[in-house]
């Protein structure tokens, strides 16, 4: 996986892609509801 010039090691093979997909899909719903909670106040 490549990021502009920077060549990126996907530590494990397609098991770490996975764990990196999960993890910023999981990233993503927490920022989400952290949003909703400072939006709510």
């Amino acid at each position: 996986m490549r990021i502009g010039n920077v060549e990126v090691r996907v530590m494990g093979g397609p098991l770490g892609c996975l764990l990196m997909i999960l993890g910023s899909l999981l990233l993503s719903v927490l920022c989400t509801l952290g949003a909703n909670l400072l939006l709510r106040r």
